[in-house]
């Protein structure tokens, strides 16, 4: 099968949707009406532990029977345990998929099956991939991700947890934070150091960590939005059977760097709306009868702008990972747009409102942006800083020079600096 036969990537589109429709309803464009429903501002949803509990059930039974129908792993390769099929395969699944009412995904589903799971399969021995890689593809199990460190910041490769052999065991100390949903969680994906005396991309190795293991403790961050998806994670001399080391010793930064490179050819949209939207500005500024104030017009037309170029880089993205190209320095301009937007959007809405971010009125769709502006901030964080991206884009697209680099000693020379 070629990998640019137009033919058959029509007719397996063919076989998706018809799959599809027996697992889902076809989506169904929302007119929207204000006053009515949830004006769904929210950027982190709040929800209880039950509630939640209930959410990844029903996200869970819908991976299964993806994944039992063979869409569960589309671009991973087949002796990994997937389809084996090119990555414009993978980006057609999810337009597709986008069409039908589908549970929408979440951060830990995301990160078991589109990171975990393929790193396993690529980098786990036959004996990890016959006991996990199946099982985190399927979400039978989840996995957390326990990369970031309070001391860290966003030098991944400056994490502190460190992992002591002993024997066939591993004894690991420390602590991670940002952890979304490890309380839900049968394992964690962790990078810790296991060698400080050469640089610090050298001496790091990558483990699965039993969450219900003696010494592991789970502690949620209480965000200012009002969830608390994220967990401050802590290791007090957790042991570790060598047998959930994955990949070579003081190799885990080429595991760590493989494994967020899984997300440019997941399989599956993993996407929900965050927050508001350009769109809902222009219903607000109508509602508060503003929209002919041209101070007004002016800040709607440059989100509306900014959104529209945000989409065409997601849709420039999507083409060269179709086309089995690297994204690049694409995916940092994307990254960035996306974080500066929400910012904007609330920004517009604080704006609009004034007063009534405040304290709630109880007029329906004003109040409720505060989830929006409280929660915008966060997604400067997530996923790479803004400043990385930055330094990104300076270095690689612009051509600036590089920072200065002060790390280049074996770590425990400057950890003691």
């Amino acid at each position: 099968m070629a990998d640019h036969d137009p033919a058959h990537l029509e007719a397996w589109r063919a076989e998706v949707r018809a799959w599809l429709a027996t697992v889902a309803e076809p989506r169904t464009e929302e007119v929207f009406e204000w006053g009515v429903g949830d004006p769904r501002l929210q950027i982190f949803l709040a929800m209880s532990h039950d509630e939640e509990v209930a959410y990844l059930d029903r996200v869970r039974e819908y991976r299964r029977k993806r994944f039992d129908a063979g869409y569960g792993a589309i671009a991973l390769p087949e002796e990994y345990g997937g389809a084996g099929l090119p990555s414009v395969y993978a980006v057609a699944f999810a337009d597709e998929e986008r069409e039908f009412a589908v549970p929408p995904s979440s951060e830990i589903i995301s990160v078991t099956t589109n990171l975990v799971g393929a790193a396993v399969s690529v980098f786990g021995t036959d004996e990890q991939r016959d006991r996990f890689a199946r099982a985190f593809l399927r979400t039978d199990m989840l996995c957390c991700q326990l990369f970031s460190e309070p001391g860290a910041g966003s030098d991944l490769a400056g994490l502190t947890t460190k992992a002591v052999r002993d024997g066939d065991d591993w004894v690991i100390s420390g602590q991670k934070i940002w952890s979304s949903n490890a309380q839900f969680s049968e394992y964690g994906f962790l990078l810790a150091r296991t060698n400080p005396d050469v640089v610090k991309q050298a001496g790091i190795t990558a483990f699965l960590v039993p969450m219900d293991a003696s010494g592991v403790e789970v502690r949620p961050i209480r965000q200012m939005s009002g969830p608390s998806t994220f967990n401050e994670v802590f290791f007090d001399e957790v042991r570790v059977s060598d047998a959930l080391r994955i990949g070579d010793v003081d190799a885990g930064w080429k595991v760590a760097q493989a494994t967020l490179g899984f997300e440019r050819s997941s399989s599956g949209s993993g996407h929900r709306r965050k927050g508001g939207t350009a769109d809902d500005l222009v219903e607000l500024a109508r509602h508060l009868g503003v929209g002919g104030d041209p101070v007004v017009r002016q800040e709607l037309a440059d989100v509306y702008i900014r959104t529209r170029l945000h989409a065409a880089m997601v849709a420039k993205v999507a083409r060269a990972t179709a086309s089995g190209d690297k994204p690049g320095p694409a995916g940092s301009l994307g990254k960035l747009l996306a974080s500066d937007n929400l910012v904007r959007i609330g920004d517009c809405a604080s704006h609009l409102l004034g007063m009534a971010m405040v304290a709630d009125t109880g007029e329906w769709g004003e109040f409720a942006w505060t989830e929006h502006v409280l929660g915008a901030p966060g997604y400067r964080l997530a996923g790479g800083t803004d400043e990385i991206q930055r330094n990104i884009i300076s270095e690689r697209v612009l051509g600036l020079p590089a920072e200065q680099r002060v790390d280049k000693a074996p770590f425990s020379q400057l950890a003691k600096s």
